[in-house]
């Protein structure tokens, strides 16, 4: 007599448990992604359209997440995205930024990013491909791939090639185990363009599409005294004044590689400097002089020959 009275009242306490509303500025906050966010606009200069779509992307895993804690009709978004634009652009460091705020955010197990290229996915005999493909996803599972010129991974003028095996590999986990395994593929936007075209396959499972624009010159200007700065290195004034001339030379020749060539000018400035107070020290040195970049160090690359010299990216020059 009392069972049908009871059950009602359980049922009712169930659905009064069930949240009706979601606080969406508590879930961001609780959630650790304006921390996140934060640290992209703290550690990467430039790029706003690329923060852009990062804080879009949070905005809708946010939103999904909310959906299903409601029990609205949901299934796990597509995740895999393309990355795309010229070398030193920061693409790395983002898929880092994304591996994190996908953890957070409880779209995947652990947060870690696992970067390859061809070479760590393909193998050069018969029956290597494969194991080499599992082995690398088996480590990425429950994180984020990162395959950095990917369409290195297609060789179609090479009969022998067995990139073909790891893509056919890849794309099965892409679709059947996405719920545990995000995979960014990064590179040139041209060459992904002919790899889309190409393996149609990758595109139909790429959700995000994010282009990484060129830094101006004055970003790389800041991005350099940032550089120095976490190295505990300053420039003079001076030198500044060369190293924005340098920046603007140095991007007008072939191979200029943003941000990364930017970091092999300021190693070879540092190498320079060690030269320069070694063979002209007449005593001892304290730390300001031990710290300071002078304008000879940045105005003796070949970038400043007429005409300019050779790309100024190996560390072979002559300092």
């Amino acid at each position: 007599m009392t069972a049908e009275p009871q059950a009602a009242t359980i049922g009712d306490a169930a659905a009064e448990a069930a949240p009706t509303t979601v606080d969406l500025k508590r879930e961001y906050e609780d959630a650790g992604v304006s921390d996140v966010l934060e640290e992209l606009d703290r550690d990467l200069i430039g790029l706003a359209p690329v923060k852009k779509r990062i804080r879009e992307t949070a905005a809708l895993l946010l939103v999904e997440r909310a959906r299903r804690r409601l029990g609205l009709a949901h299934e796990t978004p597509t995740l895999h995205m393309s990355f795309t634009g010229n070398p030193g652009t920061g693409k790395t460091t983002v898929a880092m930024k994304m591996a994190n705020l996908l953890h957070r955010l409880g779209y995947i197990r652990k947060g870690h990013l696992v970067s390859v290229t061809r070479d760590d996915l393909v193998g050069q005999y018969i029956g290597h491909t494969a194991p080499k493909t599992k082995d690398i996803l088996k480590k990425a599972m429950g994180g984020v791939l990162f395959i950095d010129e990917a369409y290195y991974l297609y060789r179609p003028e090479n009969e022998r090639d067995y990139g073909q095996e790891a893509i056919e590999i890849l794309l099965q986990v892409m679709e059947n185990q996405r719920d545990d395994l995000v995979v960014i593929l990064a590179g040139y936007a041209d060459r992904m363009d002919t790899f889309f075209e190409s393996n149609p396959g990758f595109r139909s499972r790429i959700a995000h599409h994010i282009d990484f624009p060129d830094y101006s010159d004055d970003e790389l200007l800041r991005i350099s005294v940032g550089m120095l700065e976490r190295q505990n290195y300053h420039l003079s004034n001076e030198a500044k004044a060369v190293l924005a001339r340098y920046i603007a030379r140095r991007r007008a020749q072939p191979h200029f590689a943003n941000a990364r060539s930017i970091r092999n000018a300021l190693d070879r400035a540092r190498l320079r400097q060690a030269n320069r107070l070694f063979e002209n020290a007449k005593g001892p040195l304290n730390a300001e002089a031990l710290s300071r970049i002078e304008a000879e160090d940045i105005s003796a690359s070949r970038v400043f020959d007429d005409p300019p010299g050779r790309d100024d990216d190996s560390m072979q020059e002559t300092p």
